[in-house]
């Protein structure tokens, strides 16, 4: 089968590329044939395709690029004549690359399968997020997004993704996608709330190399240490992590980078409770993941379905979660983990207690997430989407 994958990145910048990049490596190691669509970046890995990329985007770009740019249509355009795609699937394409993408690909009669990684087709700044509380207004009136001025940029970007917004409605969107993927049921709800068809949505879990976490050794996690993995930032939630675990027995190793991550420093620098240690890759940090009691994913913004429990779970690391998005989705409370209400120190606190005091049976925790988000498990799903679309649509392909 010949599959097209685009994402706006081509590098291992979140979870979005992350996701893109290790299905293009599990279709090209199933005999698929792929292709990649993105936008030619500094930091993209190199790609045999980048000759069709977009280029990087520039100030001004940020005017016509999301409403779909001459150098997107010649591009992209260019790609399905050369390499004759039979599905199209699409990832984080908004902005940089927009939906256009997803019209060129139906007008010629190729199925479109869109795995969604936030809520951007119902709300324009990508979160449902405005001044910390869940915001649904703009599922009514996309005018909203003017009156609060939520885009980065204050007015012009507020009125930028307003017209985003009315160019490619929901009615746009669903006529040029043939099924969307959201990861969470969470993420499927939203958008039905948002005015999409249910009957247009499937979830689909987001999958993980789980051999990369095998070989885990379960006798080394009875300590105090409890880690966090992931962007410093407000959203994350670090700050309210770290304002808990400065009052609390046991140490808190942070893994990540981010804005917040010198401020954090330079304020718990006399805690012998918590180490920053940076960014760091997957082979450093899975020893300090395997030796965690658990690992604390604080969000205060609705993640959909973080990569970074379903790894700590595939570790045996049990995971203590923030009530919010679809976080709980992947937690079974007092089984591989518990929540907290998100933003709550104290109720933080009171979880982290009961997480140090709890006892979790480690092997049975890996197994179960090794069954659940193994690759084979999301390749036969994916397969089973792929030829169902193939069969109701007979002649895709045929640029």
């Amino acid at each position: 089968m010949k599959i097209l994958l685009a994402n706006k990145f081509y590098y291992r910048r979140g979870g979005d590329c992350i996701v893109t990049m290790n299905l293009e490596k599990l279709l090209n190691e199933h005999g698929h044939d792929t292709a990649i669509y993105s936008m030619n970046y500094p930091e993209n890995l190199p790609s045999k395709w980048s000759s069709y990329w977009a280029p990087d985007m520039r100030p001004l770009d940020a005017l016509t690029r999301p409403f779909g740019s001459r150098q997107v249509k010649e591009g992209f355009s260019r790609l399905l004549d050369d390499f004759r795609p039979e599905i199209v699937h699409l990832h984080n394409i908004h902005t940089q690359l927009s939906p256009v993408i997803a019209e060129i690909a139906s007008q010629r009669g190729i199925p479109v399968v869109w795995t969604l990684h936030d809520t951007k087709p119902v709300c324009p700044c990508y979160t449902c997020m405005r001044n910390g509380e869940w915001c649904e207004e703009c599922f009514s009136d996309a005018k909203a997004v003017v009156r609060h001025r939520c885009m980065p940029g204050s007015l012009p970007g507020a009125v930028i993704g307003w017209r985003e917004l009315l160019k490619w409605n929901k009615e746009k969107l669903q006529s040029i996608t043939n099924l969307f993927l959201p990861p969470s049921q969470f993420l499927k709800d939203v958008m039905v709330r948002g005015g999409y068809a249910a009957e247009k949505m499937e979830v689909l879990s987001n999958f993980i190399d789980t051999a990369k976490c095998e070989g885990v050794r379960y006798d080394n996690k009875g300590g105090d240490s409890y880690v966090y993995v992931g962007r410093v930032n407000r959203d994350k939630g670090v700050h309210t992590l770290c304002e808990a675990a400065s009052q609390m027995p046991g140490h808190l190793t942070v893994i990540g980078d981010g804005e917040l991550l010198p401020e954090l420093r330079e304020r718990y620098a006399g805690s012998s409770n918590i180490t920053f240690k940076g960014k760091m890759e997957w082979n450093d940090f899975r020893p300090l993941l395997e030796q965690a009691r658990f690992m604390v994913v604080p969000s205060e913004w609705s993640e959909n379905n973080p990569l970074t429990i379903i790894e700590s779970l595939a570790t045996g690391t049990p995971v203590l979660g923030a009530r919010i998005g679809g976080i709980p989705e992947l937690i079974t409370e007092g089984v591989n983990g518990m929540t907290f209400t998100s933003g709550d120190v104290a109720d933080l606190k009171e979880k982290i207690a009961l997480m140090q005091q709890a006892e979790f049976d480690y092997p049975a925790i890996a197994r179960e997430a090794a069954e659940r988000y193994s690759a084979e498990s999301y390749y036969e799903r994916l397969m089973k989407i792929y030829r169902g679309l193939l069969t109701a649509q007979p002649h895709a392909g045929g640029c």
